[in-house]
């Protein structure tokens, strides 16, 4: 058998992430990444820790948005927060292209790269935003 590539090995773990997404919405799993190839932080839709979940509950929604889901990039990056651990210089893997508010955080945070498999609500401004600051944007087909 061949060796899968980086990028495949880490769109496959971000799938597996996915499945423990709480909001049926989308099913979206986040994966960062340092230069190294170790995985920094893992993350997936859910409601906030210790809080119902939207399988739990149902959704609770406003303007067309679950307002009580967190986003799989957002809980990578805010697991990182909570523990002091750099992003600086990862790549985040997700498996919907990231919304405009987690795109700005992946670039606020220092994300240099995002892959990602499914195009979904993709917005101009944030394409326009990773282009301004040098992000490497890839969709992976395999």
């Amino acid at each position: 058998m061949a060796r899968k590539s980086w990028n495949e090995y880490f769109m496959e773990i971000t799938e597996m992430v996915a499945t423990r997404s709480t909001c049926d919405r989308a099913f979206v799993g986040c994966v960062l990444v340092n230069k190294d190839h170790r995985i920094v932080s893992t993350g997936y839709n859910g409601s906030i820790a210790g809080n119902p979940q939207c399988d739990e509950i149902g959704h609770a929604m406003r303007d067309g948005h679950c307002i009580a889901t967190i986003h799989a990039e957002m809980n990578a990056l805010l697991y990182c927060a909570k523990e002091g651990i750099s992003v600086k210089g990862c790549s985040a893997y997700v498996t919907h292209f990231p919304c405009l508010n987690c795109t700005k955080a992946l670039i606020q945070a220092g994300i240099v790269a995002i892959y990602y498999k499914d195009s979904y609500r993709v917005d101009e401004y944030a394409l326009e935003l990773l282009e301004r600051n040098n992000i490497t944007v890839k969709q992976l087909k395999f």
